[in-house]
């Protein structure tokens, strides 16, 4: 059974969508899964919800920025080596040029946005978030067992705030899975649309990645500079964190500052920018990189830590792949994605209140702004781009009124 509707497989096609993406996703890594499932699943039915879930399942395993690898994988499916590249590079693009704009002088991009503004678009994430919850609940919650686990998984996850905890939750509720699901009927592998990944290139680029991780820190230690170094330390950032963007953040720290390479207020600066800007929160690796105070800086050193810090995604999704569709032909390993699937939903429903409803439902205008949100995306059917705009928008008009 195939989900790709739309015939243009071409990287152009992926580089366009995931460029709307990446101007109109705010919110952080969730509810960017929130959007590419809109966009991806209900909209163009490139994949099932199912296949779509099992993505989220693999990336969540994987250390780096979840939501730019499930884009890579979406890409890598779709129009192989140079979809995945074209995935990456439409959602990342717009807000590192941004960024690197605002570490070059735009020293007012920061307070350009209004606040209210910000608070806007921090609650239609709300609104995103809850859809996707809604919507994957439906698909892969559909019995008391599911919805158990689902809300096991949420409860553990915001009761013992850990990444660790992320990941085992994930294990547990596949060895539930397989233990509850086993006697139930598997429904016909949904494969991916293509598979661009041989298990030998699957090998190899977990070599290369390893090599890297490995090999780097030996290089900058016999041929020092400035580079390489920025280089290494950037793609260890992403290579060894879990659990997105907020959590590489004392990683870069403990790199670019007690090294001279980026001042403290600067650092904290470019952070708050990058909260204001759509996309993945690794690209203040952008900032970081056009801020440095050694050469290379501005586009060229912006661009090398980009580059640097999203590698690992890549190699780390174009290695695994192809051993996960193998996977996922199994029996087994399809009952276990049944328990798995129900807590990557938990996960998400954890995650709507912890951090994105904490952080944005403030006061009952907020509250009432995520629920137009929620309506408009489930019920009347707006495309997100616009309810995205009419929440900064309102974001922006409503403390004058109220």
């Amino acid at each position: 059974m195939t989900h790709s509707f739309e015939p243009d497989r071409s990287a152009w096609r992926v580089f366009l969508v995931f460029l709307k993406l990446g101007l109109t996703s705010f919110g952080g890594p969730v509810a960017h899964l929130g959007y590419f499932r809109e966009e991806l699943v209900v909209k163009r039915h490139w994949l099932s919800d199912r296949t779509y879930a099992d993505l989220v399942s693999l990336c969540q395993f994987l250390p780096g920025p979840a939501s730019s690898q499930v884009g890579m994988a979406l890409g890598l499916s779709r129009a192989g080596y140079a979809g995945a590249f074209a995935a990456w590079a439409g959602f990342t693009l717009p807000s590192a040029i941004a960024l690197v704009l605002f570490a070059l002088g735009l020293a007012s991009y920061g307070h350009a946005i209004d606040q209210g503004m910000l608070q806007g678009l921090k609650v239609v994430a709300v609104a995103v978030v809850a859809q996707a919850v809604w919507g994957m609940a439906r698909n892969l919650c559909p019995d008391a067992l599911r919805v158990t686990l689902m809300m096991i998984a949420a409860c553990l996850v915001l009761l013992v705030p850990s990444v660790w905890i992320q990941v085992a939750v994930i294990a547990a509720a596949g060895v539930a899975g397989l233990w509850l699901f086993k006697s139930k009927e598997i429904k016909p592998h949904d494969p991916l649309p293509i598979m661009a990944v041989t298990k030998k290139a699957g090998i190899a680029w977990l070599v290369i990645f390893a090599g890297l991780l490995l090999g780097l820190p030996l290089l900058v230690k016999v041929f020092p500079g400035q580079s390489l170094a920025m280089f290494d330390a950037f793609y260890r950032a992403g290579s060894l964190v879990f659990g997105g963007g907020h959590v590489v953040l004392p990683l870069l720290q403990a790199e670019v500052v007690p090294s001279g390479w980026v001042d403290n207020n600067a650092f904290l600066a470019g952070y708050g920018a990058t909260q204001a800007v759509p996309g993945p929160l690794f690209t203040f690796a952008a900032f970081l990189g056009a801020a440095m105070n050694q050469s290379p800086t501005g586009w060229l050193g912006g661009m090398l830590c980009l580059v640097a810090v999203f590698l690992p995604s890549f190699l780390l999704v174009a290695g695994t792949l192809p051993f996960w569709e193998q996977l996922r032909r199994n029996a087994g390993m399809q009952s276990a994605l049944m328990g798995i699937n129900a807590a990557v939903v938990g996960l998400l429903l954890a995650a709507l209140y912890q951090p994105i409803w904490t952080s944005a439902i403030l006061a009952p205008q907020d509250f009432c702004l995520a629920l137009f949100g929620f309506v408009a995306l489930v019920f009347w059917k707006l495309p997100p781009w616009l309810v995205v705009a009419c929440s900064g928008l309102a974001g922006w008009v409503l403390p004058m009124v109220v």
